[in-house]
Order: C-alpha cells, then structure tokens, then sequence
C-alpha cells in the first residue's frame, strides 16, 4: 500500500480532534498535514502538544494559516506559519484534501433553536 499525503484543514479551534486524525493518518503510514486556519488555535494542552511533535516525528507538519505574525504561534509546539499561496502550492501535491469541522457562527441561534 502506498503512502497518501493528506491536508486536514481545521477551521475552527472546537474541533482539536482534527489533529488526532492526522496523528492516525501518520501511524498508518501516511503523510499528515493538518493545517490551522485562521490563527483559530485549540486551546495548548501538554498533550495536543505531544500529538503536534508526534506529527512532526513521522514526517508531518501542522501547519498555520491565517496568522499575522509568527510570534503569534502558541509556544513549544512545532507548528509552521504558512501563507494562502504556499499552502495553495503545498495542496497540489495532496492525494486528499479533508475540510474538517463547521466555521465559527457569526450569529446566534435561533430561540427555538438554543433550548
């Protein structure tokens, strides 16, 4: 079976498990690049860290999209700031491309939906 190269873009910092994925994707051989949109980080934990340096150990990458200054990344994680126009050059090369998780709402429910 031959090794895919899989981008997981994570739009919203709720859906963390968007970066486990790509830890299984790596554990199964494949290439994984979840990439973090919109400067929308997961709250830092030791262990999204650990899976973040895990990542990179398999010859992966988190990546950053979306963040104005690279002293912006959280702190003792190996993730890379990257442009639109360099992730656009990197995703020619994926075998897949997975959208992962809803954007942010920008407005509130409904009444009848919020019970």
């Amino acid at each position: 079976m031959e090794s895919l190269k899989v981008y997981i873009l994570v739009a919203n910092r709720v859906y963390t498990d968007g970066i486990r994925s790509g830890l299984g994707l790596a554990v199964e051989n494949h290439y994984a690049y979840p990439v973090i949109m919109n400067g929308e980080f997961p709250r830092m934990s030791e262990y999204m860290a650990e899976n973040i340096a895990w990542i990179a150990d398999m010859e992966g990458a988190v990546f950053s999209c979306g963040v104005d200054a690279p002293t912006d990344l959280p702190e003792g994680t190996e993730i890379t700031n990257i442009s639109l126009e360099e992730l656009g050059e990197k995703m020619r090369e994926a075998d897949f491309i997975i959208p992962y998780g809803m954007p942010k709402q920008s407005h509130e429910p409904p009444g009848a939906c919020s019970e």
